[in-house]
């Protein structure tokens, strides 16, 4: 299988990098170029990172994909990945959901009054939403959330609680899928709707990870919220959610993080010392990091996989869970074996006296314990990869 790209791609990338060199050249690169933040170095939750993205916007770099009657380029979903792998490649925030899964089922799905006021918005980089799917007894069964959402005449009415919303603190509108038919199967009673974030019936309140990564529990108190905001169909919820996460498939699935913590492993061997000989003199050491390189160029070809059976249409539902289940393992065994060579020092925290590297590879292995849990823990990933991959327990 051939997973080179286009002169066309590549010069496209040439020039985006060329584009990123720039941006580099500001004062407040270091907050907008910031890998040292593991995940969360995708997020757009600060001023300057806003605006980097209205930049972005203005380059003509967003929404690219979208058709052309919805200011878009029309250019293939690889382009959006290019564009992301090398944004996360060096610690920016990436596009995501505005221009994937919430842009394009408004485009597939969404009133006319929809379209005109959240599609300009989102080309412009001018607006942040959060995903509100997973609930305290919901978390990986989306199907079994229980927020109700009751016609109230022209509105709806939201009560119930959300859980693990990242970016609940700092987007301006709530994407959330809630159950307006309690009768109905599982699958088939539940709505998708627009609610702003500062709604005065909304509560946010934060939960902190073991990975200094901020998420959030958000609070329902009827919630009124206009029909008009209503997404698509009524009891249709269902299919746009699993439609939003296929759209996301060329964005979010990206390497460049990954091959950055190896590469930096290598570079800790090549300074570390111990006994006055550099640990990359060790011939265990080498033997450990040469196995790792292996199984970063596996991740690496898992990963062109998933983007392969996109680019020819399909979801690539097997093969992204293969690769996120074993990527993020990857990061972890990355981490931990770099906090073995350390050696006692490096559990030391960032800001610690004598804290190696400043404590990065004590903060990288906390924080990829929560990269195995976001976005569909690995064990959800074996089960799509044993059910649906290898067709065991069919119809159980």
């Amino acid at each position: 299988m051939n997973f080179a790209f286009s002169d066309e791609e590549m010069g496209f990338l040439k020039d985006f990098q060329d584009h990123l060199a720039q941006e580099r050249q500001r004062s407040d690169a270091a907050v907008i170029f910031a890998p040292h933040r593991e995940t969360d170095s995708w997020l757009v939750d600060g001023p300057e990172r806003r605006a980097f993205m209205k930049r972005l916007a203005q380059a003509g770099y967003i929404g690219m994909s979208w058709a052309r009657d919805y200011g878009g380029r029309e250019r293939p979903g690889i382009y959006d990945y290019l564009l992301n792998e090398e944004l996360s490649s060096q610690g920016a925030p990436i596009i995501g959901k505005g221009v994937g899964c919430i842009g394009k089922t408004i485009i597939a799905h969404g009133s006319d009054r929809l379209k005109r006021e959240f599609l300009p918005q989102i080309l412009a980089a001018d607006i942040e939403f959060a995903l509100g799917y997973s609930e305290p007894g919901a978390g990986s069964d989306l199907a079994s959330l229980r927020l109700r959402a009751e016609r109230k005449g022209e509105n709806w009415v939201l009560n119930g609680q959300k859980m693990w919303t990242t970016s609940a603190h700092f987007a301006d509108w709530y994407w959330v899928a809630a159950r307006t038919d309690a009768e109905a199967p599982k699958h088939k009673g539940i709505s998708v709707f627009l609610v702003p974030m500062d709604h005065p019936g909304l509560t946010v309140t934060e939960v902190k990870t073991m990975g200094d990564h901020r998420t959030n529990q958000v609070f329902f108190d009827n919630v009124d919220v206009p029909g008009d905001y209503l997404v698509g169909e009524e009891n249709a919820g269902w299919r746009y959610v699993c439609e939003a996460l296929d759209y996301e498939r060329f964005a979010l699935y990206t390497v460049g993080p990954l091959l950055l913590k190896f590469q930096s492993l290598v570079e800790l061997l090549k300074l570390a010392r111990r006994g006055g000989a550099p640990l990359a003199a060790d011939p265990v050491i080498r033997a450990r990091v040469a196995e790792l390189a292996c199984e970063t160029e596996t991740a690496t070809m898992l990963q062109r996989r998933v983007i392969a059976r996109a680019i020819k249409g399909d979801v690539p539902t097997v093969e992204a869970a293969m690769y996120k289940l074993y990527s993020t393992r990857l990061g972890r065994s990355i981490a931990n074996y770099a906090l073995d060579c350390l050696g006692p020092l490096g559990l030391l925290r960032s800001g610690a006296p004598h804290a190696p590297f400043d404590g990065r590879w004590e903060m990288s292995d906390r924080a990829t314990v929560v990269d195995t849990i976001g976005g569909g823990s690995s064990e959800i990933q074996k089960n799509i990869v044993a059910r649906r991959g290898l067709g065991l327990l069919v119809g159980a």
